[in-house]
């Protein structure tokens, strides 16, 4: 099965996947691809396939991206081999992209299972501030794209809440697990 998990920048959802992916070591994680620059503590390859933009321009071109988007100033893409590995070796596999990408994910694998992690707005916008990873002009427009993507929630198949509440993280990670599970 194909489980895409996506929010709105400042959801936690990357946070709540590492998790998932400790908790259930079953799972396999999709790699996506990006132009941004790698941010302490990642790794190439685990994290994203951080690339030029000229390698991502090469890939589009060759048609190796399932999707591909700019998203705040950056382009971030899931590439085609990456599922089908999975797909040919019968995994559950665990998507980490943004809601544009994970709608169109979704019209090439009408199986894949849509998962939306909700956050309040404010809440949000105070973990994105903390985060402290972003230029005045990304925070704009990462703020901009937020509105667009909570409205798209009610095309996801599951909606996790991830709100500041004490053992928010475990609780989602638990909700998450309830509906993996369905499908196995």
């Amino acid at each position: 099965m194909l489980f895409v998990i996506s929010a709105p920048s400042g959801a936690g959802k990357t946070t709540i996947i590492k998790e998932l992916l400790r908790e259930a070591p079953e799972l396999e994680f999709s790699v996506s691809a990006t132009t941004r620059k790698m941010r302490e503590g990642e790794q190439q390859g685990k994290d994203y396939y951080f690339l030029t933009e000229e390698e991502f321009d090469k890939k589009i071109k060759e048609g190796k991206f399932a999707e591909w988007e700019t998203v705040h100033i950056h382009r971030y893409g899931t590439l085609k081999s990456e599922i089908e590995k999975y797909i040919n070796s019968k995994c559950n596999l665990v998507f980490d992209v943004d809601v544009k990408g994970a709608l169109s994910i979704k019209k090439l694998y009408h199986e894949a299972i849509m998962i939306f992690i909700d956050v309040p707005t404010k809440q949000l916008l105070e973990r994105l501030k903390k985060r402290n990873t972003e230029s005045e002009e990304e925070m704009k427009k990462r703020y901009e794209r937020m509105e667009l993507e909570i409205k798209e929630k009610e095309h996801f198949d599951y909606v996790v809440d991830n709100s500041d509440k004490p053992d928010g993280v475990k609780i989602a990670v638990s909700e998450l697990k309830k509906i993996i599970n369905r499908y196995n």
